[in-house]
């Protein structure tokens, strides 16, 4: 099913004269309103009136969240503020809060992509969609919401926290399609299973999770779970929110949504373009937002684009799901480790549990990796023996896949901290 079906599945040539010819417009219109761009532009020679090929985009500067922070709260808006209808903002924990903004037709068209990717995972007017995002400054609860009713689903807009409520809510309401971060979804199957509920009772059926990197083995581990056939989708508030990007029913990549936003996959260390299908991070261009465009924003998520096209019909080139960010990312030992393949090695052990945490600490003058992993009851009543296996086995597969030692430790269900929202993987002790 298409949403947009004219501009999903358009020729591969007609979709790059629309980039060039909105990213022309874009140019202009941050040349001339955007105090920041004027000046970078005039830095680096970049005349934005002529700006002739896509191949020429190479010479715009980058954007940085520090340039965001720099800014704040209005300085790279485009457009006066009476014509602004919506502001959202970062959380500022890890500094000075990013602020956005939208236009009307910057909320019509984010609702519309969003209404693409429900669409694509086959959410339609029939369904009833449980938002337990977070609503407030954060932008995927609203993002999901007003793309939901633009579809013309029935929206449940719970937000996030108070699970047994969430779960009460499901089953009274009878959900349809479940929209929250994949670590919550997992939070929500076990506190099914704890109070007895057969998920099978449920009318769920669909499941669009976003909000952190999440591998394969955890979409399995909540379809088997929750019966649902689950899907992931990528957005980020400096860039629109939601919407962004998101899978298919094929569920091999996340389809980009070109004619709204121009994609490049960089080197982090060289900035120089990496090859086609190589991981590198994600850079994006707006090319249709009115009060917040950014030129080539450095994501920090690390992906590649797929070029190969989709069996959906769709033409959108995809990117493969976020591997990890380069913020994220530890180096221990001169290794680059990424929760994500710790992940996918503990889905594969029977008898782990889908939650963990990842401690990094600095002994003498080495680092040290413990990986605290749950698993279920019945190990701890095995013999010695038996726990002595699985912390072994565990520990051979994760110094085979990250190429250095790490300790591991099994700990009890429920020990380790949940959260409504994002998991807290990654614990770093170190003082760099």
């Amino acid at each position: 099913m298409y949403w947009d079906e004219k501009n999903e599945c358009m020729p591969r040539e007609d979709l790059g004269q629309l980039q060039l010819e909105r990213l022309q417009s874009t140019l202009y219109r941050v040349a001339t309103h955007v105090p920041f761009y004027r000046q970078k532009f005039k830095e680096l020679k970049v005349d934005p009136d002529g700006f002739r090929s896509l191949s020429e985009l190479t010479s715009l500067p980058f954007t940085t969240k520090q340039d965001l922070r720099d800014n704040y709260p209005y300085g790279l808006f485009a457009v006066p503020l009476r014509d602004v209808v919506r502001v959202h903002s970062s959380s500022g924990t890890t500094g000075q809060a990013t602020v956005v903004g939208y236009t009307q037709n910057d909320l019509k068209t984010w609702a519309n992509l969003i209404a693409r990717i429900l669409t694509a995972t086959g959410v339609t007017n029939d369904d009833v969609v449980q938002i337990a995002f977070g609503y407030g400054l954060f932008t995927g609860g609203f993002g999901m919401h007003y793309g939901a009713e633009r579809v013309g689903a029935s929206v449940i807009p719970i937000s996030s926290g108070n699970t047994k409520r969430q779960i009460q809510i499901m089953q009274d309401f009878r959900t349809t399609a479940l929209i929250c971060t994949p670590s919550y979804a997992l939070v929500l199957a076990d506190a099914m299973q704890e109070l007895g509920i057969n998920t099978s009772s449920l009318s769920l059926k669909y499941g669009l999770f976003g909000g952190e990197p999440w591998s394969e083995a955890m979409r399995q581990e909540i379809q088997n779970k929750l019966g649902i056939i689950a899907t992931d989708n990528y957005g980020l508030s400096e860039i629109m929110g939601p919407g962004v990007a998101g899978e298919c029913r094929e569920c091999s990549g996340l389809h980009l949504a070109e004619d709204h936003f121009l994609f490049e996959v960089i080197n982090p260390e060289t900035l120089d373009p990496v090859r086609p299908g190589e991981i590198g991070e994600l850079v994006i261009t707006t090319l249709t937002k009115e009060a917040f465009p950014v030129i080539r924003y450095r994501t920090r998520d690390l992906t590649r684009i797929i070029e190969e096209p989709c069996p959906c019909g769709r033409t959108l080139r995809r990117m493969q799901r976020v591997l990890g960010r380069t913020d994220d990312m530890l180096i221990v030992k001169g290794v680059n480790v990424y929760p994500s393949q710790i992940e996918h090695i503990l889905f594969e052990i029977e008898g782990t549990r889908p939650h963990y945490q990842i401690v990094v600490e600095r002994e003498g003058r080495l680092d040290k990796i413990t990986v605290l992993v749950e698993v279920v009851e019945s190990i701890f009543f095995d013999e010695m023996k038996k726990q002595r296996e699985i912390i072994e086995t565990i520990k051979r597969q994760l110094a085979s896949e990250l190429g250095i030692g790490v300790e591991v430790k099994l700990v009890e269900e429920k020990t380790l901290e949940r959260s409504d929202g994002k998991a807290k993987r990654v614990v770093d002790k170190r003082k760099l």
